[in-house]
């Protein structure tokens, strides 16, 4: 019986960004800002920075569909998104969005949701929910 191949994860003790990673296990997406009120992300210590948490809601601003990789991991999720997502508080980060591929279009309102690691998890986006009205 062969094993489920597993997601790469990122080195989790690298200086810039090991907060960042501490936060996602906890499912909170953060962001800093500069000493000067500039947003900055991706995560990497600033000097008189502050870190920030995410709502974790935002819009595709552009997006790819992935239907082969060589990577065991990714292979068995093709075809799947990668997209550029604009968060509402001003930043851009690339993500998976947990969609079907011909539902994903530019605009479309998403938020963060999370893939659980034993170490982390991954922050992953699918579609917004809509509130009924």
């Amino acid at each position: 019986m062969s094993e489920e191949p597993t997601r790469p994860l990122p080195v989790l003790t690298e200086a810039d960004t090991a907060e960042f990673w501490r936060a996602c296990g906890e499912h909170r997406l953060t962001y800093g800002t500069a000493s000067d009120g500039e947003v900055v992300f991706f995560p990497r210590r600033t000097e008189g920075g502050t870190v920030h948490e995410s709502a974790g809601r935002g819009v595709v601003y552009t997006f790819t569909v992935v239907r082969r990789h060589g990577h065991p991991y990714f292979r068995s999720r093709a075809p799947y998104v990668v997209a550029y997502v604009d968060l509402d508080e001003g930043f851009r980060m690339m993500a998976e969005v947990d969609a079907d591929p011909a539902a994903v279009h530019v605009g479309m309102r998403v938020e963060v949701g999370w893939e659980d690691h034993e170490e982390t998890a991954v922050p992953v986006f699918r579609p917004a929910r809509t509130l009924a009205t």
